[in-house]
C-alpha cells in the first residue's frame, strides 16, 4: 500500500522528468532546425521528405496519406508539399488509376537534399548527445526504446 507522502514523491518525481523531456525536445528541435538552415527546409518538411521516400505501398502517397502520417490535416500538407515543390524536392503528380488522386513524388533533387538531411541530422545528434560517454548512449537509447514502445492501452 502506498503512502500520500510516496504518491506525492513519485508524482513530484515524474513532473520533473516529463519537464526534462519538453526541454530535451525543445532543445534537439532547435539545434536540428539549425543545422537544416542552410539547406532551406524546415524540420516539418524534412520529415515529410523522409516519409515520401520511405512510403510503403508500392507508389507515392497521396496527400491524405501524408497527412495521416504526420498527424496533421491535409492543409498543413498541401502547405509542406507546397514549399517543397517550389524549390524542386518534389512533384505532384496524378494517379495512373484515378485522376482525381493526386500523388507526392520525390525528385532527384528531393534525394539529394534527404542525403544532406541524413548527415544534418547526424551532426545535430552528435552535438546534443556530445556530453555523454558510448556507455550512456547506450543506456539512453534502451530507456528511450522502452519509452518509445509502450502498448498502445498503455499510453495517455
Amino acid at each position: 500500500m502506498s503512502t500520500g507522502s510516496e504518491t506525492d514523491t513519485r508524482d513530484s518525481t515524474d513532473g520533473v522528468l516529463a519537464e526534462q523531456l519538453l526541454r530535451l525536445t525543445r532543445r534537439l528541435h532547435r539545434i536540428q532546425k539549425r543545422h537544416m538552415e542552410p539547406l532551406g527546409i524546415t524540420p516539418a518538411q524534412g520529415r515529410l521528405l523522409r516519409i515520401v521516400a520511405h512510403y510503403a505501398g508500392g507508389q507515392p502517397p497521396r496527400m491524405a496519406d501524408l497527412a495521416t502520417r504526420l498527424e496533421v490535416v491535409p492543409r498543413a500538407v498541401t502547405t509542406l508539399v507546397d514549399g517543397l515543390e517550389a524549390v524542386g524536392c518534389v512533384r505532384r503528380a496524378p494517379d495512373p488509376a484515378n485522376r482525381r488522386v493526386i500523388r507526392i513524388e520525390l525528385t532527384e533533387t528531393g534525394r539529394a537534399t534527404l542525403r544532406r538531411l541524413r548527415n544534418a541530422r547526424t551532426d545535430a545528434a552528435e552535438e546534443i548527445l556530445a556530453p555523454l560517454t558510448a556507455e550512456q548512449r547506450e543506456v539512453l537509447g534502451g530507456l528511450l526504446n522502452a519509452l518509445a514502445d509502450v502498448p498502445a492501452e498503455r499510453r495517455c
